[in-house]
């Protein structure tokens, strides 16, 4: 079965689809996760959660209250094959997301081994818990952006582009793409379970408290009233917000899960071309909405990053009807108004639910 070209509603998430579905998300506490988590309970899942500890204090799933809408919440490690496996059996999972990573190019360098081990045997590890689930129709392996072989053209990737990566989380997310693929082509086909790999952007969004991660060095700046040193402010990056991609994942879900076949393949979910800025154009934009936040460049260049980094989408656009609905500057209203609504005390579930509200509309429009 083929794709046609998609429409606005292939997109939307569709209530119906998800309702009752039970669904198995690795990294839940994590930012990404976190959101959709609550896009899931928004829409009708039986939501099991499987992940370590969040991350950072504050965070997304604390704050979010993201727990309370969970059919179950697991506080493990993919690393931990055994439980993993008993989690997965436990929750009968109809469909799967695998967020669960070592997401950081920084910490990549201070921590090699646990970058490999989470990224590649972690996958091996969910992949294996898939086999065992009889249950299991679709699944969704989110990797990166990073994944491609950058070798500093000036071009968007696409997804038959080689993979690798100079630095170690860059090859490990490129080395999970071909445990992926090689799980499908050996296991996961013939049984009839769909698995794709989601390669997405720079994502931006409230709730993300990472450490070395722009967007939330410089709200913390903002917050503690200290100018950020910015490394390599010229490196371009294809930024988008968490809901962007979120709604591509869900899309590809629902798609592999009527079609296991035509969809199992790999895809790119990034913002528009002309989302694709400099790191010093988005620092100036946003400390302008934060009231004249301080930055200035690093004094000194940190490890190795590719100076540019830009996806074409064009095969989600045409196979799955998807497209990017707020554009990044946009983004950037709504991760300042969710900062600013979480200083001020808010239900940050609701603020939450209500930008999930207003994403949907946007897609529907």
């Amino acid at each position: 079965m083929g794709f046609g070209i998609g429409t606005l509603e292939d997109v939307a998430v569709k209530p119906g689809f998800w309702r009752n579905k039970s669904v198995f998300l690795t990294g839940h506490t994590g930012f990404k996760g976190g959101w959709l988590a609550l896009w899931l309970q928004r829409a009708g899942a039986h939501v099991h959660g499987y992940s370590l500890e969040p991350p950072t204090t504050p965070n997304l799933f604390s704050v979010a209250s993201v727990a309370q809408g969970l059919a179950s919440h697991t506080l493990a490690d993919v690393r931990d094959a055994q439980q993993l496996k008993q989690a997965a059996a436990a929750a009968a999972p109809e469909i799967v997301f695998h967020l669960a990573a070592q997401p950081l190019v920084l910490h990549s360098y201070e921590d090699p081994v646990e970058t490999y081990a989470v990224n590649v045997l972690g996958t091996v590890h969910l992949l294996e818990a898939v086999r065992a689930c009889s249950t299991a129709r679709a699944v969704v392996n989110v990797t990166t952006d990073k994944c491609y072989d950058n070798r500093g053209d000036d071009r968007a990737y696409r997804e038959g582009d080689p993979l690798g990566g100079d630095d170690p989380y860059s090859s490990s997310k490129a080395a999970a793409e071909l445990v992926t693929h090689a799980y499908r082509q050996s296991f996961l086909a013939q049984a009839g379970v769909g698995l794709a790999s989601a390669r997405a952007g720079n994502v931006i969004g409230g709730g993300d408290w990472a450490a070395d991660r722009l967007v939330p060095d410089l709200l913390r700046a903002s917050d503690s009233g200290e100018p950020l040193q910015v490394r390599n402010p010229a490196a371009t990056r294809p930024w988008q917000h968490v809901l962007d991609p979120l709604s591509g994942y869900l899309s590809l879900a629902e798609r592999l899960f009527e079609d296991p076949v035509a969809a199992a393949r790999a895809w790119n979910f990034g913002p528009d071309a002309d989302d694709a800025k400099p790191v010093g154009w988005l620092v100036e934009q946003l400390s302008a909405r934060l009231s004249g936040a301080e930055w200035r460049p690093g004094e000194r260049a940190g490890p190795h990053e590719a100076a540019r980094l830009q996806l074409d989408s064009s095969r989600a656009h045409a196979a799955l009807g998807w497209q990017p609905r707020w554009s990044l500057a946009q983004a950037l209203d709504r991760t300042v108004a969710w900062h600013m609504a979480w200083r001020r005390g808010e239900a940050m579930r609701a603020v939450c639910i209500e930008q999930i509200a207003e994403y949907e509309g946007a897609v529907a429009a």
